[in-house]
């Protein structure tokens, strides 16, 4: 008897799991309340309109159901969009325009049960987007090895400068060369061609992908090689800065080695600033850029590139027949550098595209005008410490030595 009422237990046990895992399951998928009963709309509505979108402000109704407030709109190229603003705040920001003009956005209020309000028409006159100023400052033109391309963004949108060429069957394709940034100062070079004509279409696109206009351009770039690293030395002369301890002299410069500690050229943090380092290339060539790949210095929080004694500020000068005695009267000042953050974050924050900025080596163009200089000296005016010591980890030299 004990048996069978032992079965008959397990039984009951199981349909009664069974029917609370159903009932479970079937309500996972449902607001925790139930209240059809759609919530008061959102009153006192203002409207402030921006460069390619705008901010809708309003007031809430005196509502504890009210779980957040939505609005429904379709940008210039047909996408349908939906933003939400919790009940904690009390606006929506409405993005993605292109031209400017008057557009009609629908705005809801939503309660814990997923209930909507009977929308509200609003109309807002957003500005014009920021991607037609920068399209309008749009430059490229040729440079050594390839082209330049320079452009404003003082707003600091998030674009993709998309470079073109004809494939094959005569499309406007683009290629590895585009360029994804939302710094200010945009100043980009783009290498690795040969010296002929090339048509190139430009044109710009932000994240909600509206494109400028299209600039055609004909780029013929200028001859370039780099330097063999094994051509150039370094040149100590009296007033440059002495090496750390422990063997961090010129020959760091050029070994090949890009991160590894203590695979660096660093200056003795005792000697006065600025600090200067001078390297003889071997001949007299036209110089067309200087290349410098900074020490990623390691941090508790990570490896930081924009950080202590990587250099700032700094001068680069040439000559062919410097004074022993290490006086600059014989020197020419090529140029004045100030290495930028792209995302121009605080000190101990960095992007991905500071990083990837960084990884890929600054670039330091010298003017074409330039005479031919066999000897390069470089002066560190400030660090990202705010000193004159300087630490880096790689060099090379590019030009026509032809």
């Amino acid at each position: 008897m004990k048996k069978i009422i032992l079965k008959c237990s397990f039984a009951f046990l199981f349909s009664v799991l069974l029917v609370t895992s159903c009932s479970k399951e079937d309500n996972e998928n449902t607001p925790l309340e139930s209240n059809g009963t759609p919530p008061e709309q959102v009153f006192d509505i203002v409207v402030t309109d921006l460069d390619g979108k705008s901010e809708i402000s309003y007031k809430l109704p005196n509502d504890n159901n009210l779980l957040y407030v939505k609005a429904t709109y379709v940008l210039d190229n047909g996408t349908p969009m939906e933003v939400k603003s919790s009940s904690y705040k009390k606006s929506l920001l409405i993005d993605g325009y292109a031209a400017a003009g008057a557009r009609e956005v629908k705005v809801y209020t939503v309660n814990r049960s997923e209930v909507a309000s009977q929308p509200i028409t609003v109309t807002i006159n957003p500005k014009e987007s920021p991607l037609y100023n920068i399209f309008r400052s749009l430059e490229i033109g040729p440079d050594f090895g390839g082209l330049y391309v320079d452009a404003k963004n003082p707003t600091r949108t998030n674009i993709a400068i998309l470079l073109m060429l004809k494939d094959n069957n005569g499309d406007w394709t683009t290629n590895g060369n585009s360029i994804y940034t939302s710094t200010d100062e945009i100043f980009r070079t783009v290498r690795g061609l040969d010296t002929i004509p090339y048509e190139f279409a430009v044109t710009i696109r932000d994240r909600f992908l509206n494109t400028s206009d299209t600039l055609f351009q004909t780029i013929t770039p200028k001859y370039e090689t780099e330097l063999p690293r094994t051509q150039y030395t370094g040149y100590p002369l009296p007033g440059d800065a002495p090496t750390k301890d422990f063997g961090f002299g010129l020959d760091r410069l050029f070994d090949n080695n890009f991160v590894s500690w203590p695979r660096i050229y660093i200056t003795d943090a005792s000697a006065p600033a600025p600090h200067s380092f001078t390297i003889d290339l071997g001949a007299s060539i036209q110089i067309s850029r200087v290349k410098i790949w900074d020490y990623p210095q390691q941090t508790s929080s990570g490896f930081f590139y924009y950080w202590q004694f990587n250099m700032r500020k700094f001068e680069i000068w040439g000559s062919n027949n410097p004074n022993s005695d290490g006086t600059w009267d014989s020197w020419d000042l090529i140029g004045t550098y100030e290495q930028f953050k792209p995302s121009g974050l605080p000190l101990t924050q960095q992007s991905a595209e500071d990083l990837e900025y960084a990884r890929d080596g600054f670039n330091w163009p010298i003017p074409i005008t330039a005479p031919k200089y066999r000897y390069l000296r470089i002066n560190n005016l400030e660090n990202w410490a705010g000193g004159g010591r300087l630490a880096i980890a790689e060099m090379r030299v590019y030009g026509d030595p032809r």
